[in-house]
């Protein structure tokens, strides 16, 4: 089972925080906050935040920004992620992947069973890696982005996590670059 190996020491994260709506501002924007105070709170570090559209251009372009950027380690997208016409945030995270996580889809889901039983098969959520930068598209309410901090995310971005965690192959991520 996973636990917090005490003997590790804790190893920040720079962590990026995009929006995505057509009608929120940042004075509207819960869900994001609900992420910014979850993850400071941890003991990581907000890299930036930003709203973009419901556009997938848009938000693939922020995405390749970020990915692009040394002081952004994980994105954080939420909204997007349902089946409606407007939902692309899946369609632009997938533009950009170089690697999906495709368990944390499942995981997600499972999670969500438990809250809101048979209504998760109405989530997208995704993850996956590009740049060596990790990526998680989350669903637009602030119930599933405590869901997925506090249940998977929190857990996957702490050094300490065992038997294993995203942080401590941040290195490795890119590896196959420097392959000859």
């Amino acid at each position: 089972m996973s636990r917090i190996d005490e003997t590790r020491e804790f190893i920040p994260v720079r962590i990026a925080v995009l929006t995505v709506s057509d009608t929120r501002s940042l004075a509207e924007d819960r869900s994001g906050d609900t992420l910014v105070v979850r993850l400071t709170e941890a003991g990581h570090k907000l890299a930036d935040r930003a709203i973009v559209k419901d556009d997938r251009e848009g938000i693939a372009d922020q995405l390749r920004v970020w990915i692009a950027d040394p002081e952004v380690d994980v994105i954080l997208s939420t909204g997007g992620t349902g089946l409606t016409g407007r939902d692309v945030t899946v369609e632009a995270h997938r533009d950009v992947y170089e690697k999906e996580i495709e368990a944390f889809g499942t995981v997600f889901t499972l999670v969500s069973m438990q809250k809101i039983g048979t209504s998760a098969v109405q989530s997208r959520a995704t993850g996956g890696v590009a740049g060596g930068t990790y990526l998680f598209a989350l669903p637009g309410s602030t119930g599933a982005c405590k869901d997925a901090w506090d249940e998977i995310l929190r857990w996957q971005l702490d050094y300490r996590h065992r038997p294993c965690n995203f942080v401590e192959i941040f290195p490795r991520l890119d590896e196959h670059k420097r392959r000859k």
